[in-house]
C-alpha cells in the first residue's frame, strides 16, 4: 500500500526492531538515506553484497556502523532503501518488508506491507522529507551523508530539478554544513587502480556508432560497469551501454546526456521493456538505468542500442555546432 511520508513514519514506529537494507554495490544514497533513518528512528543497517568506493569512503568518515549479509529473518521487518527489484538484493528471501524508493518503476512495492515511492533525484531527498516531518534535528553526519547522496546520485546535479537544490539549501540551513565540506570529503575517495585499470580496457574495447549527428557506445568489462558507461559520457559519447557479466547474469548499464534524453531517450523504459523479453529486471532513471537478464550480451546491447536509435534518428543535436 503506498503511503505518505507521515504515515510511513508512524507505520515503522510500531516496529522495534528494524533493518534497513541496501542494494548490492550500496551507493551514498542507499548509505546515506539508510544512515539517516537509522538515525532517527532506530535499526541496523544492512548490505547485501558490499558498497562502491565513495559509499565505503561515508561509511568511514562518519563512522557508520553496517551489518554485512543480513538475514532478513532476525529483524520485525526490513525496509528496502533506494532498490528497484530483486535481483539488486541478490534475491535475498525477504519475509515482512516495506520499500522507500524513488526510480521511476519499482517491483518490490508488489508484496511490500507498505512503501513510499515517487519521481525525486535521490532517495535521500525523500528521506529528508520524512526528517522534517519528524521534526528530527539535521545533525552534522546525516547532513554529510544525506548530501553526499544527491550529490552523487544527481550526477553532481546534472539532473537536478528545483526540488533538488530547494532539499539542498534546507539541509545546509537546518545543519550549518556547507556544500564546500561534501565536496572535499568526497575529493578524499582514494583512486582504486583495479578501476583505472578497468576503464582503460572498455575504452579499448568500444565500439562507436553515429546516429546522425549522435554518438552511441558500447563495451563489455568486468566491474565498474556504471562508472564506464559515465567516462564515455564524459568522453564524447551521447549514450553508452556497458556490458559485465557475473556468474550467468548479464547486467547491462546505460548512461545518456541530458540533450538525449531531452531528445526522447529514457532508458529506464528501455531497460525495463528489454528485459521483460527475458524475464529478466530492468529499469532505473531516464538518463541512467541497468538491465540484469540471463541472456547473450552482445544481444542485450543491440536491443538497447536499437531502441536508441529508434528514438533519435532524425532528431537534431543541439550540442552539435552544424556552422
Amino acid at each position: 500500500m503506498q503511503v505518505e511520508e507521515m504515515e510511513f513514519y508512524n507505520r515503522l514506529l510500531d516496529y522495534q526492531n528494524i533493518l534497513y537494507l541496501c542494494h548490492r554495490n550500496a551507493d551514498p544514497d542507499a548509505v546515506s538515506s539508510a544512515f539517516a533513518l537509522s538515525e532517527a528512528i532506530g535499526g541496523t543497517i544492512g548490505l547485501v553484497d558490499g558498497c562502491n568506493r565513495v559509499a565505503s569512503l561515508l561509511i568511514d568518515k562518519l563512522d557508520i556502523n553496517v551489518v554485512d549479509h543480513p538475514d532478513p529473518s532476525e529483524y520485525d521487518i526490513t525496509l528496502v532503501v533506494d532498490t528497484s527489484t530483486s535481483s539488486q538484493l541478490n534475491d535475498i528471501k525477504l519475509e515482512a518488508y516495506c520499500v522507500i524508493d524513488h526510480h521511476a518503476t519499482t517491483a518490490l512495492i508488489e508484496n511490500a506491507e507498505f512503501f513510499l515511492h515517487r519521481h525525486a533525484t535521490s532517495t535521500a531527498e525523500m528521506v529528508f522529507d520524512i526528517l522534517k516531518i519528524m521534526g528530527a534535528p539535521v545533525m552534522r553526519r546525516v547532513a554529510l551523508g544525506l548530501m553526499a547522496g544527491i550529490v552523487t546520485d544527481t550526477g553532481h546535479f546534472k539532473h537536478a530539478t528545483y526540488d533538488t537544490f530547494k532539499t539542498i539549501s534546507e539541509i545546509v540551513e537546518l545543519s550549518g554544513v556547507e556544500y564546500a565540506e561534501v565536496l572535499e570529503m568526497m575529493a578524499s575517495t582514494p583512486q582504486d587502480i583495479s578501476m583505472r585499470i578497468a576503464m582503460l580496457k572498455c575504452a579499448t574495447r568500444a565500439t562507436i556508432e553515429r546516429v546522425d549527428n549522435w554518438l552511441v557506445v558500447d563495451s563489455h568489462v568486468n566491474s565498474f560497469g556504471g562508472a564506464a558507461s559515465s567516462m564515455f559520457l564524459n568522453i564524447g559519447a551521447d549514450v553508452a551501454f556497458i556490458g559485465t557479466s557475473r556468474d550467468n547474469n548479464i547486467r547491462v548499464s546505460g548512461r545518456a546526456k541530458r540533450e538525449a534524453v531531452n531528445a526522447g531517450v529514457n532508458l529506464g523504459k528501455i531497460m525495463e521493456d528489454v528485459s521483460s523479453n527475458y524475464e529478466g529486471t530492468g529499469g532505473g532513471h531516464a538518463g541512467a538505468a541497468g538491465i540484469d537478464v540471463v541472456a547473450d550480451m552482445n544481444l542485450i546491447l543491440e536491443e538497447c542500442k536499437e531502441k536508441v536509435r529508434d528514438v533519435l534518428r532524425g532528431r537534431p543535436n543541439p550540442s552539435i555546432c552544424t556552422r
